[in-house]
């Protein structure tokens, strides 16, 4: 039976094809930047699915406005944009893309982490100014080492774990981690040990955060976090902006309570502080770019789209989150 799907972003062609070729009408905004809010309630009005992303506010009037809505795909693995239980109420599927992401994201998390502690920003500004003279034993840009050194993980889960892994074999980092609940098999693998969140902030070094936006989680870095940091350590936040009290982020660089910060993520995306913007020393800023490999992106779009079809045929989605 054909179906109306609307796409609230730009995405690859053959994704759309596969819609089409299934025999569904599929509407897909081409154009850059977040939809707008009455743009999204027009065009939710017709769909029998919606694929969306994380920056969407899928909320209990969207989900009302859309009757005919059975499927929200959303492009990623954090849903904290929709309003699961609304859409349960309306026996609305949800899925989400875990998995795809998972390295290509454990990935950046290592970027920003070196790019933070060996002012690597920093020394390639320095460089393209036409600043460097040479070699010296007290030139600028002198950095923090990362080998041997704590890793502090807040979220064991696929990405925390993948992080692990690149600290453990690839650095010679002991992991400690704090998690709900108890990640065993990374225990063993990884010689992790779990530890209560004010240890893990103590004896970190690097804290790398990757744990799901929630009401216990929201702003869990605040400045009593940044105090029981060392002030050497350096934080690298990939997972949601709100986990992260941006204000007291800002205060804590300033005042020197921590080092430096990697942070991909932000609390009101797009805006980001504007403290932030000002900092430089050991302070790298990248657009939410943490799945952004044309492979991962790819194999996002892919996923939403099986879940689509899955849905619209009357089947189970591969990946559903209600």
């Amino acid at each position: 039976m054909m179906a109306d799907i609307y796409v609230t972003c730009r995405v690859f062609a053959e994704e759309i094809e596969r819609l089409r070729a299934a025999g569904h009408t599929v509407v897909m905004r081409d154009a850059p930047g977040p939809i707008g809010r009455e743009e999204l309630l027009t065009q939710v009005e017709n769909a029998d699915a919606l694929i969306c992303l994380l920056s969407n506010r899928i909320d209990k009037a969207v989900i009302d406005r859309g009757k005919r809505l059975r499927i929200i795909a959303n492009l990623g693995v954090g849903y904290d944009n929709i309003d699961v239980a609304a859409a349960r109420k309306r026996g609305i599927v949800v899925t989400n893309t875990p998995g795809a992401l998972t390295e290509t994201t454990a990935d950046l998390t290592f970027g920003l982490l070196l790019a933070a502690a060996r002012r690597i920003v920093e020394a390639d500004s320095y460089t393209r100014a036409g600043e460097f003279r040479g070699w010296e034993l007290m030139q600028p840009h002198l950095g923090l080492d990362v080998y041997g050194k704590t890793l502090g993980i807040v979220g064991m889960g696929r990405i925390g774990t993948a992080v692990a892994r690149r600290g453990h074999f690839g650095f010679g980092m002991p992991v400690i981690y704090h998690n709900r609940h108890r990640n065993e098999p990374a225990e063993q693998e990884l010689d992790a040990r779990w530890v209560p969140f004010a240890e893990l902030l103590g004896e970190s070094d690097f804290v790398c955060v990757h744990t799901p936006l929630t009401e216990e989680t929201r702003h869990l870095f605040d400045r009593d976090a940044f105090r029981r940091m060392k002030k050497s350590a350096i934080l690298v936040n990939v997972a949601r902006g709100p986990v992260v009290d941006e204000e007291a982020l800002v205060w804590a660089l300033e005042t020197g309570e921590i080092a430096g910060a990697g942070i991909d993520v932000y609390e009101n995306e797009p805006e980001v502080h504007p403290g932030l913007i000002k900092l430089h020393e050991r302070v790298v800023l990248t657009p939410h770019i943490g799945s952004a490999s044309e492979a991962t992106r790819r194999a996002l779009a892919r996923i939403a789209v099986d879940n689509v079809l899955a849905v619209l045929a009357g089947e189970q989605p591969l990946t559903p989150v209600s």
